[in-house]
């Protein structure tokens, strides 16, 4: 897919022992409420675009509606099986090629706009890569990669993601990612705005990337980060959001 920008120091912390990234993720996922979202509907905004999220034992059925240069509603609803694009509430044929994209797009939204709910997915694999201290706070570096089978076409992507090893909020993320349009990068984000929707903790995002492209090692974009190498690249922020149960 954290908090406003500050300066601050990474340093390793040794002085206990380490719990397994996935002890970490399970607490993570509990105490942000994200796993209430097993059995639930959402909806909410993002960049004038309507999104909503309905999932129910398992079976989910994520929609996307918006409106194309002439005014059309388009919806593309993505479940379990397929992604059916609608044009005017009328079913419209769709390439391989552009259901593959559209899939990504509205699998990507709404997986960044809930996590760490789907980190415990079956074709996700997870590491510890320590315990850093962040201006005065302890987090987990958690790294996560993805199986062939299951990890859906991005499934070569790397992520990494920081939990406050008190309260396990997940206030960092960064990942990598090889697309056909853009060729290979990488993204830092720092969460903001962090609150409460019916118990589920939501949050926005101030995207990065780095200032010169392929500068970085992926696992060193933290300190990256602190030497001032990344740039803002744009906000991720999710207004109108409603979650029921």
């Amino acid at each position: 897919m954290k908090k406003l920008i500050l300066l601050f120091s990474i340093v390793t912390a040794c002085s206990s022992p380490t719990p397994p990234a996935q002890e970490v993720v399970d607490k993570a996922i509990e105490v942000v409420g994200v796993h209430k979202l097993q059995n639930a509907e959402a909806f909410f905004t993002f960049r004038k675009i309507d999104y909503s999220y309905l999932m129910e034992n398992g079976a989910f059925v994520y929609t996307r509606t918006q409106r194309d240069s002439i005014g059309n509603e388009v919806k593309d609803v993505l479940n379990n099986e397929d992604l059916f694009r609608y044009l005017n509430d009328s079913l419209i044929t769709v390439d391989e090629e552009k259901r593959a994209a559209y899939i990504s797009s509205v699998n990507s939204v709404i997986y960044f706009a809930f996590l760490p709910f789907r980190l415990n997915d079956a074709a996700v694999n997870k590491s510890h890569e320590g315990t850093m201290e962040i201006n005065g706070t302890n987090y987990h570096k958690i790294k996560v990669t993805f199986d062939a089978e299951g990890g859906g076409e991005d499934f070569e992507d790397v992520f990494y993601y920081w939990f406050d090893t008190e309260d396990y909020s997940m206030d960092y993320l960064a990942y990598s990612y090889n697309e056909e349009d853009e060729g290979t990068g990488m993204r830092f984000r720092v969460a903001y705005n962090a609150r409460k929707i019916n118990g589920v903790t939501v949050q926005d995002y101030k995207n990065l990337k780095p200032r010169v492209k392929d500068s970085v090692p992926l696992e060193a974009i933290d300190q990256a980060y602190l030497d001032g190498e990344l740039e803002e690249l744009s906000f991720i922020e999710l207004e109108d959001v409603v979650i029921n149960y």
